[in-house]
């Protein structure tokens, strides 16, 4: 107990102190993990005690991660990631697989070797990919779909590569060795093929058909028991119970628990579901990447570091430029292949794996394989730097290629009224009904795929980073009567209402904002007016929830007129306060309780069937004065 104690001590002090430093510094969570293994690890301070040991219960960590990304794939969405998943994924393990292979035979490996080498190494990250990719906002667009279906494949490829590796040995066969999870302790492995296949799917099948019937009657049966504990119990018994059937033929626990996530999607146990188990993935997943990090060999690295360096850059450089290709193939644009093929340079957790699987079956040797998981390791590292690199060179990219988009700068428009910055979902809607009313404006965004989209529509949208005050004065800023700054990125929306109000300051600024606290900020930065983005049509849909719980529609409008302004009152009351946390929190307070009973009693001093007094709200301001005065003097 004592030793659990001290062990669990160091990893959650290594990870509390070394992250947060990483993410300030713009390193991202993943390489702040990586750098307190290193640290804590057996070759540095050796703090880590049995590094096998918590290696296998840190990868724990992956299949909770698959687990909760199945609850977000819904069986029609797999369907439809069919390209990516089969074609894009199918052809990378091929073409970097081959690719590497290559490399290796002109190496000197035989060809046994070098084939086994390129198979193994064509694997990438899921845990760190996906969790980067988290962090740079890239996982829900198509980046983070490409690569989570190349990353499916995978995990999929895994399966065959058990079978196939022990064929290509060079050597006598060993006695098969396996770790981690990925084949190990299968209970079939010593059944023919064909027995081995049925067992396989009738554990896919024992999956699918208990996640239908069995799992959800059980979840009814704990909910209507009203004991939390009990759920997040049964949520982790399901993870782990798959996990561990998988194993027992042979399979990935990581697959198996993405597979019973995808059958869970539909269930109205989801969200339920993924907010019980998402601490457990963070925590596991921190762990884990501690352990990668607590792994590299540093004597290994020490002893030959430029080996070691050329290796890690010559596998990443030559996944990056496979992956790049194939993308652009696929259709992907020139931006989004770097990011997919950045993202997946390295290699996977599955290659340690694998490594150790290929040695015990003879087909490489131990020397080799100590070297290459060394690489893997680094490489794994070394992603959220490729990361940084990638941002860096897409942004000297844009700034430096001004035709990324076809007549970049080449503003046609004549004299606009209005300048648009950001045409997604926000200012779509705006520059609608602008031009529906015979305003012309110049629409500028950033975003290549969106443009090329909108472009299909017969949208005209000009590529530009609105931020940049020589394209502003190219749009005609200097010439219109107004900037609606509708960019989803808050930082960058302040950036550019500051730098338009100091360059520009007869133009008027209508801002798009998160919430208050940057609605405060843009007023402060010199916007004219904002917008909270969610407001209107959060007010428009409350409307309709106090007309289907039996309102009549007089009366449901004058409520949300009433909450409008009140709340646009209190907006402008409570700006004076921004900046001072404590007064701010106590008069929000106030003025939420005001607003109570400021509509409870418009609510009992309207008269039945006073339909019309309903519907005309132009005497609001001036009732919530009075009632206001009637509260105060109460």
């Amino acid at each position: 107990m004592e030793n659990f104690l001290t062990q669990t001590l160091v990893y959650l002090g290594a990870a509390v102190v070394s992250v947060p430093i990483a993410k300030r510094l713009g390193l991202g969570s993943v390489l702040g993990y990586l750098i307190a293994g290193v640290i804590i690890g057996p070759f540095a301070l050796g703090l880590t005690g049995q590094l096998a040991d918590v290696m296998k219960f840190a990868e724990f960590g992956v299949v909770i991660l698959l687990f909760l990304i199945g609850l977000e794939v819904q069986p029609s969405m797999l369907w439809d990631m069919r390209k990516a998943i089969f074609g894009l994924g199918g052809a990378q393990v091929l073409g970097t697989g081959l690719a590497i292979a290559a490399a290796s035979l002109a190496l000197g490996l035989p060809w046994q070797q070098a084939l086994a080498v390129g198979l193994v190494l064509a694997m990438s990250s899921t845990a760190i990919v996906l969790q980067t990719l988290d962090e740079k906002g890239l996982r829900q667009g198509p980046v983070g779909r490409a690569a989570f279906g190349v990353l499916l494949l995978q995990d999929l490829a895994v399966i065959p590569l058990f079978a196939l590796l022990p064929l290509l040995a060079t050597g006598a066969p060993h006695p098969t060795e396996t770790s981690g999870g990925h084949g190990g302790g299968s209970l079939v492995a010593h059944l023919p093929v064909w027995a081995q296949m049925l067992s396989v799917f009738a554990a896919v099948g024992a999956v699918v058909g208990g996640g239908r019937y069995l799992v959800r009657p059980v979840f009814r049966f704990i909910a209507k028991a009203r004991l939390r504990e009990i759920f997040v119990a049964a949520a982790l018994l399901i993870v782990v119970a798959v996990a561990s059937l998988m194993q027992i033929v042979g399979l990935s626990p990581a697959l198996g628990a993405f597979l019973a996530g995808v059958v869970l999607a539909e269930s109205e146990f989801r969200r339920e579901l993924e907010t019980d188990i998402e601490p457990f993935r963070g925590l596991l997943l921190g762990l884990f990447f501690i352990t990668v990090g607590a792994g590299v060999n540093l004597p290994l690295v020490a002893s030959q570091p430029l080996t070691l360096l050329g290796l890690v850059i010559g596998l990443m450089a030559l996944k990056f430029l496979v992956m790049y290709g194939l993308a652009r193939l696929f259709g992907a644009p020139k931006r989004g292949a770097m990011a997919v093929a950045t993202a997946l340079a390295q290699g996977g957790e599955f290659a340690f794996v694998l490594l150790t699987f290929t040695v015990g079956a003879g087909v490489i040797g131990a020397q080799l394989a100590a070297l290459l998981t060394a690489a893997v390791a680094v490489s794994m590292a070394f992603t959220p730097l490729a990361m940084i690199l990638y941002e860096r060179v897409a942004a000297l990219m844009d700034a430096a290629i001004p035709d990324v988009v076809p007549d970049t700068g080449d503003f046609d428009e004549g004299e606009p009224d209005i300048i648009i910055a950001g045409f997604g979902r926000f200012g779509q809607i705006t520059g609608r009904l602008l031009s529906a009313n015979g305003f012309k404006s110049t629409v500028l965004d950033s975003d290549i795929e969106q443009i090329e989209l909108l472009r299909r529509f017969g949208r005209r949208v000009h590529y530009g980073d609105a931020t940049r005050l020589d394209l502003l004065r190219q749009a005609g800023a200097d010439r219109a009567r107004m900037l609606i700054v509708a960019l989803d990125d808050r930082e960058k929306t302040v950036e550019l209402v500051e730098t338009a109000r100091k360059a520009f300051p007869d133009l008027v600024i209508l801002a798009r904002a998160w919430d208050r606290r940057h609605a405060y900020d843009l007023l402060a930065n010199g916007a004219d007016a904002v917008e909270r983005e969610t407001f209107e049509s959060a007010l428009a849909l409350g409307t309709t929830a106090l007309q289907k719980l039996g309102f009549r529609a007089h009366r449901a409008h004058r409520a949300a007129a009433f909450f409008r302004r009140h709340d646009r009152r209190t907006f402008e009351e409570l700006r004076p306060m921004w900046g001072q946390e404590e007064a701010y929190i106590l008069a929000s307070r106030d003025a939420a309780q005001t607003m109570d009973r400021l509509l409870n009693a418009d609510l009992h001093r309207m008269r039945p069937g006073d339909a019309g007094g309903a519907w005309n709200t132009s005497s609001l301001d001036e009732e919530l004065r009075e009632q206001a005065a009637r509260e105060g003097a109460e």
